[in-house]
């Protein structure tokens, strides 16, 4: 395919990424191509949204259906059946009784703030307020978002943040010793830390810390905007611990790269949620929320989620070798389709020259190299990938 040759306005841009030297013009299941011509090997799935690959046909099939209808927007002032049955659908998969559409996981973690906290006031009163955010944590970077993210480089500039929250250790004695008072309304917890450097939550601890939580009359909020939606090997990470939660966040996947954000309630959280409390523009909007069902048909699909599973203890075996045999390689942590790999030298550097090789990967940290292939990913390209790896460990 010839594509036009486009001009250069990527400097009408605000400068708030890094942006690699490439121009990406389309893209094919687990590929994607540049001006050039170029193919590259995509293992960031546009940092773990793509979970279906690019380009594919069910996606636009959904796409061209939503638009037969002529209703891109109406607004949340009337009733639309797309978005009520998607929520139907997340509540008969989950934990949950109740949805609540947005635009992005920062407006999902913001918004199951201010439900937790208000269910929190109306349980213990005023002095109820209280979010927790572990180390290692990234929940977004709007003001609440970002001040229960434990990343200084990105709170510095913007201080004051909003208050009422904090981060605290990943450790059960100091959770015991913090969650023991009344000013505590909920507790935000990644089961894997994405940003954070892939930390796969041990699932006694989330047991304990449900617990916990519980015990003390305290909301539990998990934060499953990367892990969810079957990167890890189950439809919902927590799943995997044998928990369910008060308040769940979801985003990335769910509309197959249309901006959408979900936030999953139980009955006695949502109880105290009344019309005005909230609100969203565009949140569950019929377009996006027709081609969200059938994403989501996709992910919740259990031939699916065991493809994941097994792709993923394959690729950790792999990765775990090439850690025992390559000594640039410290160690390795992961689940399902997403891992972490932390690298002697920088990983941006590793990351360069894997692009240099035909791969695309992103970090989760200095030093930690992230894999978050698309889930529909083969063993071919799985293994294609490491080789790509290898070859860019050796390169560096």
């Amino acid at each position: 395919m010839t594509l036009p040759v486009a001009a250069d306005n990527s400097g009408a841009l605000l400068n708030t990424y890094r942006r690699a030297p490439i121009e990406i013009v389309r893209g094919v299941g687990c590929e994607l191509f540049d001006a050039d011509g170029r193919a590259y090997l995509d293992f960031t799935s546009g940092i773990a949204v793509t979970a279906l690959g690019h380009g594919d046909s069910g996606v636009a099939n959904a796409i061209r259906e939503a638009l037969e209808t002529g209703l891109i927007h109406v607004s949340n002032l009337f009733r639309t059946e797309p978005g009520e049955a998607l929520a139907a659908r997340l509540v008969e998969l989950s934990f949950a009784d109740h949805v609540f559409f947005c635009n992005s996981g920062a407006e999902a973690n913001e918004a199951a703030f201010k439900f937790a906290r208000k269910w929190a006031r109306q349980q213990g009163g005023p002095a109820k307020h209280e979010i927790l955010a572990l180390r290692g944590s990234f929940h977004g970077r709007l003001f609440a978002t970002l001040a229960a993210t434990d990343r200084p480089q990105y709170r510095a500039a913007f201080r004051p943040l909003a208050g009422g929250i904090s981060i605290v250790e990943r450790d059960l004695d100091e959770l015991r010793a913090v969650l023991d008072s009344e000013r505590v309304a909920a507790v935000i917890v990644e089961p894997v830390q994405g940003e954070g450097g892939v930390r796969v939550l041990d699932r006694e601890f989330l047991r304990a810390l449900r617990a916990l939580t519980r015990d003390h009359g305290i909301a539990l909020i998990l934060d499953e905007i990367q892990c969810g939606l079957g990167r890890t090997g189950t439809l919902f990470a927590y799943e995997q611990a044998g928990i369910t939660p008060d308040l769940l966040t979801l985003a990335k996947p769910i509309a197959g790269g249309l901006p959408m954000g979900a936030v999953l309630v139980t009955e006695e959280i949502a109880s105290v949620v009344q019309a005005g409390d909230h609100g969203t523009t565009f949140g569950g909007g019929p377009f996006i929320s027709h081609v969200a069902q059938h994403v989501l048909a996709r992910l919740s699909d259990p031939a699916l989620l065991n493809h994941v599973r097994d792709m993923g203890r394959w690729f950790g075996d792999r990765l775990a070798a090439l850690c025992e045999s390559n000594p640039r390689v410290r160690t390795v942590r992961g689940l399902g389709l997403m891992w972490g790999v932390d690298v002697m030298p920088a990983a941006a550097d590793v990351i360069a020259q894997a692009r240099e090789h035909g791969l695309l990967l992103v970090s989760a940290g200095e030093h930690t190299v992230r894999f978050l292939p698309p889930l529909v990913v083969s063993r071919e390209e799985l293994a294609r990938g490491l080789s790509i790896f290898e070859a860019a460990l050796a390169s560096t």
